[in-house]
């Protein structure tokens, strides 16, 4: 699944970490939703959606 995480977490100037510890996963799990490795739960999908104040379908693209 495409998404725009890492381009959100960018215009924050929040690094990987600083977005793990707001969502309370991994650095790693951080990385892998941003290079498409995997993709999140649905709950943190809306966790993450709720962070950047942003319906899910603007951050994820399932095409």
């Amino acid at each position: 699944m495409k998404n725009r995480l890492k381009v959100l977490r960018a215009e924050r100037d929040w690094s990987q970490a600083e977005l793990a510890g707001r969502l309370e996963v991994s650095r790693q799990a951080v990385n892998a939703i941003e290079t498409g490795k995997h993709d999140p739960s649905l709950p943190l999908a809306f966790k993450i959606a709720r962070l950047f104040n942003m319906p899910i379908e603007e951050i994820f693209d399932d095409a």
